[in-house]
């Protein structure tokens, strides 16, 4: 898979963001994308083939394995990341909305195009909760998933067709646990980032609309 377009959108999107947002770039980048990229990918490769059970009956192992992995943990990872990415989509079309306007009218409609003020304040706040919302929506779906955050070396099945209780082991179980832990830290981190950089941005616009109506009092 190739994650020049996600790297291409979180750089496009940081010169728009505060500092906290520029740190939740830095973490979903190096800290999420790279370490898929460069180690998680790795692990999970070979997941299926890796997965033995102490049976030969046809069909059991392949059931075993779906049904304990129903999704895996790689592929929803790449999906978590591209989901939680995808808001951020919001703010670059308003800001090339912004750019054809100008465009259009040929003058300046916006001070400072960049900055962030009336609808493109709106759509960044947006954008922060959907991807705090999809964080959240991701976590209790890989708690539900596989029964918690854990990834146990032995697990036992006794669907049909296995004729009766098998054995199931999972390989480098507890690699596969670091990765999961450091998954939903890495996770807890951008919602921490995102509710901190929301509370920042109602807070100074806030207290910038009760400054100009001050102002105003004091005319």
């Amino acid at each position: 898979m190739s994650w020049a377009f996600l790297r291409d959108l979180l750089s496009g999107v940081n010169k728009y963001s505060t500092g906290i947002g520029r740190i939740w770039v830095a973490v979903v980048f190096l800290f999420r994308l790279l370490v898929y990229i460069a180690a998680a990918e790795n692990i999970w490769k070979s997941e299926h083939d890796e997965f033995e059970c102490n049976t030969q009956q046809p069909g059991c192992e392949n059931v075993c394995f779906d049904h304990f992995f129903p999704v895996s943990h790689i592929r929803l990872w790449a999906l978590q990341l591209i989901v939680v990415s995808a808001p951020s989509l919001l703010v670059i079309f308003h800001v090339a909305y912004r750019e054809k306007r100008e465009k259009h009218h040929q003058q300046r409609l916006y001070r400072r195009p960049e900055e962030r003020e009336g609808g493109l304040l709106c759509t960044y706040l947006i954008s922060l909760l959907l991807k705090t919302g999809f964080e959240i929506v991701f976590l209790v779906l890989f708690y539900k998933l596989y029964n918690g955050f854990q990834v146990p070396r032995l697990v036992k099945c006794d669907i049909s067709p296995c004729p009766n209780t098998v054995d199931c082991y999972i390989s480098k179980p507890t690699e596969k646990m670091i990765f999961l832990y450091f998954l939903v830290a890495t996770s807890c981190l951008c919602i921490a980032l995102n509710l901190s950089e929301l509370s920042y941005l109602i807070f100074k616009h806030s207290l910038k609309c009760y400054l100009k109506r001050e102002i105003k009092k004091h005319k």
